[in-house]
């Protein structure tokens, strides 16, 4: 389909420079899908060429269909295409057979490879996502941002870009130093398998207990930030709690990372980076590009750049957070050189990386213009806004138990244990899939609210809702599989597929390379979520309206089924790409 459009592109811009006399640029041509099918497959609005050719856009139409109309005339193979004038709008009607034949032999031609392609080919681009800090267990905004990052590597990877996942585990600072100082003091060396709980929710309790301390006595605040001066000095006994309670975290999320499929190339720490932080602060220094206060503490004005003042180093001489994202960059950079560096961080974070980027651009690091902070809405729920520290954030792993506890009610409801075979390992597809359909078909860059029951409807735009259609159309294949023989005289006539839904989901599916490279643009898994859920949608119209395996003519049966596995071929390429599984029987 998409080489249609560009074929008529071309054909009308042809047509115009002939008649105006002048260049006309491709992509001034302007083309619009008519308002309805009976107006044609493809409309061209003739108004800016008004100026150019000192004519009503209606004449224009008119004289350009002349000079086209004389030109298919000399070419019989352009088939059961027309052109027909709309007001000012040239519409085309494609010859509907030859297009469903080209587009469902593409997708069965290349199955799995449909919709990719080499536009990134050749491009190094490096995604970190999740950032997770080791003194709490992934929540619900975690959940988004890891959704986003899986699925924009995935997309970015599709068209031939070498991805690299990284995540940077956020694992010292006076954050972390809250857990520790909460567990030295109300612990009494408890550990994870002593409470029968994963090490993340074990730490993450006493980081919510610190909240509590602090409230009671203001010398908690001051207790962290010695203990933090200590770890920065080599304290031996606040070096050896610290790795104790990091690897209790960082094994529990990890566990976490496992059920839900996330996977990185290379994982960096913060206590291994900040310390090239602090000497690049240095070099900052000797370039004039900081300066030094009178307390000790080191900073960078960025008026004139239209931010502002930052800190870089306390007065006490730790670091803070930009300090060791420079190091970061910089070693990122140094073990992978990359064409496109992508942050996938919250949007309130936004201020933090325009610093970030000026800095390395000010330190003379030319790779600087090629990082990207994808801002990504923040994701709430029915009740409100979460906070980590007053322990009301969603748990991670207590929401997709729940989600998979739902999603076996929701099976049993509508009895289909049997069906599904593997009852739980079906449930936590299912929850998985209504997870990240939920949080990816929101553009990234708009808040969001999460609602856990709605997530799981069978029905809707959701996860479950493009299962259940996959799911459909594998039972009918298998049901066709079975009765063979019976159409076994059959053959795929794609004129005989002559109904609007028909064409509708041509088109859907001819459309969908288009979405692949749209997302990969603009970063926005949300563009495939629709683009399925539309196809979906139309096929679910259509089945309900038009029976594919109960014909007599098995002309017809094949053509259908023939759709039908189309169709379900461009789903699964797309659900991997949000990460919601296919599902072949639900």
């Amino acid at each position: 389909m998409n080489r249609h459009r560009q074929r008529w592109r071309e054909i009308i811009r042809e047509a115009v420079q002939q008649e105006a006399g002048a260049p006309v640029e491709a992509g001034a041509v302007i083309i619009e899908n008519p308002p309805r099918a009976d107006l044609g497959d493809l409309a061209f609005p003739m108004f800016p060429y008004a100026p150019l050719m000192k004519k009503s856009p209606r004449e224009i139409a008119e004289r350009i269909a002349g000079r086209i109309s004389r030109r298919l005339e000399d070419r019989p193979a352009a088939g059961g295409e027309r052109l027909e004038v709309q007001g000012p709008y040239l519409n085309v009607h494609l010859d509907r057979p030859a297009v469903t034949a080209e587009v469902i032999g593409d997708i069965l031609k290349r199955v799995d490879l449909y919709g990719q392609g080499e536009e990134l080919g050749g491009r190094r681009i490096i995604v970190e996502f999740s950032a997770p800090n080791t003194n709490k267990p992934l929540h619900l905004g975690h959940l988004r941002n890891d959704s986003l990052g899986m699925s924009v590597s995935r997309i970015l990877s599709s068209l031939g870009a070498e991805v690299l996942r990284v995540n940077l585990i956020n694992d010292r600072g006076v954050h972390i130093c809250k857990s520790m100082a909460a567990y030295q003091r109300f612990g009494d060396g408890v550990t994870p398998a002593e409470r029968g709980q994963k090490g993340d929710h074990l730490v993450g309790d006493f980081y919510v207990r610190f909240a509590e301390w602090a409230r009671q006595d203001p010398q908690a605040e001051e207790v962290a930030r010695r203990m933090l001066q200590a770890w920065e000095n080599g304290d031996p006994e606040v070096r050896e709690l610290w790795q104790r309670m990091n690897q209790w975290a960082i094994r529990g999320i990890e566990q976490t990372y496992r059920r839900t499929g996330v996977k990185f190339e290379r994982i960096y720490l913060e206590s291994e980076t900040y310390l090239l932080g602090r000497r690049i602060v240095e070099l900052g220094l000797e370039r004039k590009v900081f300066y030094r206060e009178e307390d000790g503490s080191v900073w960078i004005d960025l008026g004139g750049q239209n931010l502002d003042k930052k800190v870089l180093l306390r007065s006490d001489g730790t670091s803070v957070y930009l300090t060791q994202d420079l190091g970061t960059a910089v070693q990122r950079y140094k073990d992978q050189p990359f064409d496109r560096m992508i942050y996938v961080v919250g949007n309130e974070q936004r201020y933090h990386f325009q610093v970030l980027f000026k800095i390395l651009e000010l330190l003379g690091y030319p790779w600087a213009e090629n990082l990207f902070h994808l801002a990504y809405g923040m994701v709430n729920l029915p009740e409100g806004k979460m906070k980590s520290r007053e322990g009301t954030v969603v748990d991670a792993d207590d929401l997709l138990d729940d989600l998979q506890r739902m999603a076996e009610e929701e099976i049993r409801e509508k009895e289909r244990e049997s069906e599904v075979g593997d009852l739980r390992a079906t449930a936590e597809k299912v929850a998985l899939g209504a997870l990240n359909y939920y949080l990816l078909q929101p553009s990234p860059y708009k808040d969001m609210i999460f609602d856990p029951r709605k997530s799981l409807s069978f029905s809707g735009n959701t996860g479950p809702y493009l299962q259940y259609t996959g799911a459909r159309i594998s039972s009918m294949l298998r049901k066709f599989n079975e009765r063979a023989e019976k159409f076994r005289a059959g053959a795929f006539e794609p004129g005989i597929l002559d109904q609007s839904d028909e064409w509708l989901i041509v088109k859907q599916l001819a459309a969908y390379p288009e979405s692949v490279r749209q997302a990969a643009d603009q970063l926005n898994p949300s563009v495939i979520a629709t683009a399925l859920f539309e196809l979906a949608q139309t096929f679910s119209h259509y089945y309900h309206d038009n029976p594919v395996l109960h014909n007599e003519d098995p002309d017809l049966v094949v053509s259908r089924i023939t759709l039908a596995q189309a169709v379900r071929q461009v789903l699964y390429n797309g659900m991997r790409l949000i990460g919601v599984p296919f599902l072949d029987r639900m």
